[in-house]
């Protein structure tokens, strides 16, 4: 028999080792939720920072109360805290279950409900079942029920407390020591330098230098003025040029006599002179 509680009431559990389901109907707009356990001394505070199960601390060192994961089902999406309580420590008097929201308020999460199952019994009905209904929907964690001693046997309560901050609000509450360094910003130290990689290119291929120029212009002759000795051409034997005589007569002038007249020169003999009338 299934036993559907309002906030407040009890109902003892028989169960030696108890599954504590979390069920949640997903949609637009609406947050993950996580599980997470608290086991409390007779103070009604933590006794360590280990008394914290949750997903950053998964198993209690003892190995008796610990976090199965979050599963999909026909109903919606579940997240489960198992206890067994027949081995839970005699300095542990109340075991809180805890949901919280990734940031966002439980106004947004809808049709929330916590189940409590025998684990021993497979695919058996939930001994008991809660559903939570945020006090002012500013929440973003909840304590969902606690189990706790009673006698020698364990009971189970319905709370539906919430807090508007968050799951380090909350375990703070308790005795959880919250490092300040996660809350508070730092500023920023300036990058080391980084060494990089240079840059890979092609390899070069070797090709043949051109030919070396001279360095020095020849000079070029005045048009119509005999032109000086010219310069070798670069690497190879050039012929002498022929020297510069007398003889050699400007552009477009008749070279001068170089010898006296012949006094035995003759002209031919002409032909038939027209003799005027």
């Amino acid at each position: 028999m299934t036993h559907a509680m309002l906030k407040g009431s009890n109902v003892p559990i028989e169960a030696a080792t108890v599954r504590a389901v979390l069920r949640w109907t997903p949609g637009q707009g609406v947050p993950d939720v996580d599980a997470s356990a608290l086991l409390l001394g007779p103070d009604g505070r933590v006794r360590s920072d280990e008394d914290f199960v949750f997903y950053n601390q998964p198993r209690h060192p003892s190995g008796k109360v610990w976090r199965l994961g979050k599963k999909r089902i026909a109903e919606g999406l579940t997240d489960t805290i198992q206890t067994d309580l027949a081995g839970v420590e005699s300095g542990v008097g109340q075991i809180l279950l805890v949901a919280s929201a990734d940031g966002t308020t439980f106004d947004r999460v809808r049709a929330l409900r916590i189940l409590l199952y025998d684990a021993s019994v497979a695919d058996g009905e939930p001994l008991a079942h809660f559903d939570i209904k945020p006090e002012t929907g500013a929440e973003t964690a909840l304590i969902c029920g606690e189990l706790y001693r009673r006698g020698e046997g364990w009971k189970f309560r319905a709370l539906g407390e919430g807090y508007s901050n968050g799951l380090k609000g909350l375990a703070t509450d308790f005795g959880i020591s919250v490092d300040e360094s996660e809350t508070t910003e730092e500023p920023a130290e300036p990058a080391a330098p980084q060494w990089t990689a240079p840059a890979q290119t092609a390899p070069e291929v070797s090709r043949p230098l051109p030919p070396e120029q001279p360095t020095a212009v020849p000079p070029q002759s005045a048009y119509g003025y005999p032109q000086p000795t010219t310069q070798p051409a670069y690497g190879y034997p050039q012929p002498a040029a022929p020297a510069v005589t007398a003889a050699q007569s400007g552009y477009g002038y008749p070279p001068a006599a170089t010898t006296l007249p012949n006094p035995d020169f003759r002209l031919p003999p002409q032909g038939p002179q027209f003799i005027g009338r």
